[in-house]
């Protein structure tokens, strides 16, 4: 990378990074509404595929988008947070912005941002600018579909501006009460936001009081349903090596014998989702075109060739072996079911050391409670975040859940993975069976398994700019999550 679009690329960093942080939600569409007027409304140029929820939105979203390039489209694919590059938020037919595209599209609408602040008594923030610069992107590409995925809730999340022809919502749980309610029902109030009059909505399998929402806000605006479960779903899964066989049944055809290098139930039933998905495309007048008549199955060799190549960086991503170190964004109670069951079915640990770095306002008990059956050691530390809690307050918390012996604080994630592998060493060489039965899982936040991915992995091969040796997330606040 040129030191030019380097230096460029970390003054640009400091300027969006200095603004209102993501997580610190004003619930209003006005500053976006009016960023996106100035710049043409670039959310209107292409169709979209728009991803809410709770859990597995980033990865549904990934294989969303990876079927559709699959099938010869060009794609724009906006998720959050990052783990170790601003640019990973904002891909083009699968490849993040690098430094420099990422500069220019910057300062393409920096004229407009300064339009926007000066009108408003709150000026536009961190993720209302980088919202404003997917889709200016995405129209400059251009794009023939944009998968987009909210950041927080639906209704009042900024990429609500954009008209979804597919509403996704992956499964719901409790996070985000602060903002979006404290109850099923009210959270999926807000997410149903982005179900559009005339979409189809594709929802994974909800809790009752979820789906009764979720099918209410339908009725209200016209849209067809599909779900999980009665109009396309998991129908056969099995372990494989690396991942898992899945046999899926879909809303135009049914998909057997796809290899998905992916663990966990959760996985299978995201990939059905994106497969629903990308059918419900199929069907609309974006894709179709008029006249064409009812859409046949999707093409098989297409897709099991597109599942087989798929991956979800931080999420159940095996990042060393000897021993094996996992790391995982499960942030909250639903996400770490997930991914203990995941963890409990794919691997045959007879020692898992856990480490955990989770943000202050997340239900910490509710996700320790989660954790502990599966862990024999703790590590409590903190990540990069300004949200993240202090180890020694974490710390006490977990002993109420692990019991103080079980638990270990450490002030740096980078001391905290030395005392974890080195304790799940320990373990490995008195296990019964030999050595490469104990290992480490690193979890609590995207943050942290970023961070953690950064300390683990080659900087090129993780996501970070090639070439640019600054440490990750320079000014980093926290995303969504």
């Amino acid at each position: 990378m040129a030191a030019n679009h380097s230096d460029r690329l970390r003054e640009i960093e400091k300027q969006i990074f200095a603004r209102r942080p993501e997580h610190a939600v004003d619930p209003s569409l006005e500053r976006i509404t009016a960023l996106v007027r100035l710049l043409g409304d670039p959310q209107r140029a292409y169709p979209v595929i728009h991803v809410t929820g709770t859990n597995g939105k980033t990865s549904t979203s990934r294989m969303i988008e990876a079927l559709l390039r699959a099938r010869g489209l060009r794609t724009g694919l906006f998720t959050s947070p990052h783990l170790s590059y601003v640019g990973e938020r904002i891909c083009v037919d699968g490849q993040p912005l690098d430094a420099e595209r990422f500069a220019g599209a910057y300062d393409e609408i920096k004229p407009y941002l300064d339009l926007v602040d000066a009108a408003h008594e709150v000026p536009l923030s961190f993720f209302e600018v980088l919202t404003g610069m997917a889709f200016a992107v995405f129209a400059d590409a251009p794009v023939d579909v944009c998968v987009l995925e909210v950041g927080m809730g639906g209704t009042w999340d900024n990429t609500n501006v954009a008209d979804g022809a597919v509403a996704v919502v992956t499964p719901i749980s409790i996070d985000h009460v602060r903002y979006l309610g404290s109850t099923v029902a009210e959270i999926a109030t807000d997410k149903a936001g982005i179900i559009k009059p005339g979409a189809i909505a594709v929802l994974a399998q909800q809790p009752p009081a979820a789906a009764e929402v979720l099918l209410r806000r339908a009725a209200e605006v016209g849209a067809t349903v599909a779900r999980e479960g009665l109009e396309f779903g998991v129908v056969g899964r099995e372990l494989a090596v690396g991942g898992q066989q899945v046999d899926i049944r879909g809303l135009l055809g049914d998909y057997p014998d796809l290899y998905l290098p992916l663990f966990g139930p959760h996985q299978a039933g995201n990939l059905a989702c994106a497969i629903a998905a990308v059918e419900a495309f199929a069907r609309t007048p974006a894709e179709s075109g008029p006249g064409d008549g009812e859409p046949s199955a999707l093409d098989a060799g297409i897709i099991r060739r597109a599942v087989a190549t798929m991956s979800s960086p931080g999420r159940l991503e095996i990042v060393r072996r000897s021993p094996v170190v996992i790391v995982d964004a499960a942030h909250n109670p639903g996400g770490m079911a997930a991914c203990v069951a995941a963890v409990t079915e794919a691997f045959s640990f007879s020692d898992l050391t856990g480490i955990i770095a989770i943000a202050e306002d997340k239900d910490v008990a509710g996700v320790l409670d989660e954790l502990e059956p599966v862990v024999d050691h703790l590590v409590v530390t903190a990540n990069s975040a300004a949200r993240s809690m202090a180890p020694a307050a974490l710390g006490e918390v977990a002993a109420t859940v692990f019991g103080p012996d079980r638990v270990t604080i450490a002030d740096r994630l980078d001391d905290a993975i030395e005392l974890a592998v080195t304790l799940a060493d320990e373990a490995d060489a008195i296990a019964e069976g030999g050595p490469g039965k104990a290992g480490v899982l690193i979890t609590g936040s995207v943050i942290t398994a970023g961070d953690a991915r950064a300390l683990l992995l080659d900087r090129t091969g993780n996501g970070q700019v090639p070439g640019d040796p600054r440490p990750a997330r320079p000014g980093w606040t926290g995303g969504f999550e």
